[in-house]
């Protein structure tokens, strides 16, 4: 048994042609797992609301705007959260704008909107970044769960009914360009040139 015991332990310890390839597989496999869940643990952790949430530049501006909303608080009892609207779902575009926010970061360093004042000072110009955002990628966060073809028209409102069909019809329109200030007020559109 001891012998036995000293051969594993020389195995281990000295580079061998056979084994190395294979614990070099085991461990990168291993190493890309526990990497992979890492990641993928600390992303999911930034679309939570309560990260969102954390600095009060968000606490006390954009969040106590979307409170009073009907994404915030309605009939049926499901709600929206901050990464919801400013976050696709699939994979690819997450990516794509999880390193746009990370540029958003250097603003809350050097404090950027760190007060009211300065928040709404530079509303405007947040707002349209972000109405720009989501016109050019089709307002996907929206469509992850509002679908025309999902849409009974005869619930809705005649203006409803006839923007939301005439937006089909012409497919030239997405969601942001009727929804502005669906869940943040909107600042003030005197100064859009």
């Amino acid at each position: 048994m001891r012998d036995l015991l000293r051969r594993y332990w020389r195995t281990l310890w000295r580079p061998s042609v056979h084994y190395s390839l294979g614990f070099l597989t085991i461990g990168g496999f291993i190493g890309g797992v526990l990497f992979w869940g890492g990641f993928n643990t600390a992303l999911e952790f930034t679309n939570t609301e309560q990260f969102c949430t954390s600095c009060h530049e968000m606490r006390d501006n954009p969040f106590q705007e979307l409170q009073p909303t009907i994404h915030f608080t309605n009939r049926s009892g499901v709600r929206a959260k901050c990464s919801d609207c400013h976050v696709p779902h699939d994979w690819t575009h997450k990516m794509a704008r999880k390193m746009q926010a990370s540029k958003e970061v250097w603003g809350w360093v050097f404090g950027t909107i760190d007060t009211r004042d300065k928040f709404l000072d530079k509303r405007l110009e947040l707002a349209q970044r972000e109405w720009s955002r989501l016109k050019a990628n089709d307002s996907l966060e929206c469509r992850n769960c509002h679908l025309f073809d999902s849409m009974d028209f005869t619930r809705q409102s005649r203006r409803a009914q006839f923007a939301h069909s005439t937006a089909l019809e012409q497919g030239s329109k997405t969601c942001i360009d009727c929804h502005k200030g669906i869940a943040h007020r909107l600042p003030n559109m005197a100064e859009v040139p």
